[in-house]
């Protein structure tokens, strides 16, 4: 595995390659990457692999400056993964000036996610286009459990007219239900017995869903309120329309389950897909 830290050196490294795929990670990796990865191999002859907190995409408030950098244990487990190229630059080689030219996404950018964290998706939709027009891969490997960045970055992609395919992985969970996340590090050992209702909750809304109710703000409300009776604190527990994530008509039959809520200090999302037969 070939460990690259500059845009020209990369790029140098890949005019040797007839094809390749790309994963884009902020690290601290964990299994869910390493299916990302697993998916990516059969693809191309290089997979593709960055490791890089951006800024950008994070709040005044948010975890910029505590999120895990693990660098060391993430490159052996990416080198035993057949990973090819790991990009790992600093802040300078993809920002080496203020960024005044920003992607700014779709009004899918407002809700949901959008709307608790403002400007989160223009941080991701820009230094993803960065880095696509760095790798300059065929296809792009990201996990459905960030659902509403999967949609960003599909929509931006096919706007762009970008030749590149955006391929959706499945959530990976440890075996309670708990979607694995990088933050899951943050929770307490107490916390982390806890954590698992938040995928617990989501299957009962849809289970009512599959019994037939249709009353969304009433499964939306009353999913918010279980999790609020257990100590969490949260943000937003919606069903919405898998294709775009605006609100569902009862004609509907892709949906899917969103939710964010805080567990302590941690800010946990997680989502489950529905599809009903016409």
């Amino acid at each position: 595995m070939d460990i690259i830290h500059s845009a020209a050196d990369l790029r140098a490294r890949l005019q040797r390659e007839p094809n390749n795929v790309f994963v884009p990670t902020m690290g601290n990796l964990h299994d869910g990457h390493i299916q990302l990865i697993n998916i990516a191999k059969p693809r191309a002859a290089c997979t593709v692999v960055s490791i890089f907190v951006n800024r950008l995409q994070f709040g005044p408030r948010e975890d910029f400056d505590r999120y895990p950098r693990t660098l060391d244990a993430d490159s052996a487990r990416l080198k035993e993964a057949g990973v090819d190229v790991l990009f790992v630059p600093d802040e300078r080689e993809i920002y080496p000036e203020r960024q005044t030219f920003v992607v700014e996404p779709s009004d899918l950018q407002y809700i949901l996610e959008g709307a608790h964290r403002p400007g989160h998706f223009r941080g991701v939709a820009t230094v993803v286009l960065k880095l696509f027009n760095l790798v300059m891969p065929h296809s792009g490997i990201f996990g459905k459990k960030d659902y509403q960045q999967y949609l960003v970055l599909r929509d931006m992609v096919r706007q762009f007219a970008l030749p590149i395919e955006i391929i959706p992985a499945e959530t990976v969970r440890a075996q309670d239900g708990l979607a694995l996340s990088s933050r899951n590090a943050y929770l307490s050992a107490e916390q982390r017995t806890e954590a698992p209702r938040l995928y617990e909750v989501l299957k009962k809304v849809r289970d009512e869903l599959g019994s037939g109710a249709r009353d969304f703000q009433r499964l939306d409300q009353q999913a918010m309120a279980e999790l609020a009776r257990h100590g969490w604190q949260p943000d937003y527990v919606a069903v919405r329309r898998q294709a775009d994530l605006r609100q569902p008509s009862e004609r509907d039959r892709n949906l899917v389950i969103v939710a964010a809520a805080r567990l302590g200090r941690t800010r946990l999302i997680d989502n489950l897909e529905v599809q009903f037969l016409a």
